[in-house]
């Protein structure tokens, strides 16, 4: 199997279709195009075939780069479809999205690229040099939904 990563060509009905294959609930189209729009970058992992066959490639994961653009990125929306976790489509999605990162601030800056894991994946994050929260000097990571 061989992984391509395409950037900001995530649409909102596949968006939907990797969020829902992770078991999350998913927000509506309309709230998910607006999401898209804003987002900073996205990208989305397609499997190829093997061999050459007029099977097209298959969406399996995707993720949302959001933030300021100068000190701090978020990760979000970060899915990759059951039957190809543990394969390299994260490490692969990760690697797009921290080389966009870098292309994208100025030389010798440094910036915080900040997620909320799901339990599961901690040890993904932690093999790609994530550290926990809390620690020695921060707190826990915090949540709070606000619906109007």
């Amino acid at each position: 199997m061989r992984l391509t990563i395409q950037q900001d060509t995530l649409t909102p009905e596949l968006f939907l279709t990797l969020y829902r294959s992770v078991g999350w609930d998913a927000p509506g189209v309309e709230q998910v195009r607006v999401a898209l729009a804003n987002s900073t970058a996205t990208f989305t992992a397609y499997a190829d075939p093997e061999a050459e066959t007029e099977v097209a490639p298959e969406p399996v994961g995707m993720v949302r780069l959001i933030g300021d653009g100068g000190m701090s990125f978020y990760i979000k929306d970060f899915a990759v479809i059951p039957s190809m976790q543990s394969q390299g489509v994260g490490a692969a999605l990760l690697d797009a999205l921290e080389r966009h990162v870098c292309d994208v601030i100025e030389p010798g800056w440094g910036v915080s690229l900040e997620l909320i894991s799901s339990q599961d994946a901690v040890a993904f994050y932690e093999r790609h040099g994530f550290e926990p929260r809390p620690n020695d000097w921060d707190g826990p990571g915090m949540l709070k939904m606000i619906r109007a």
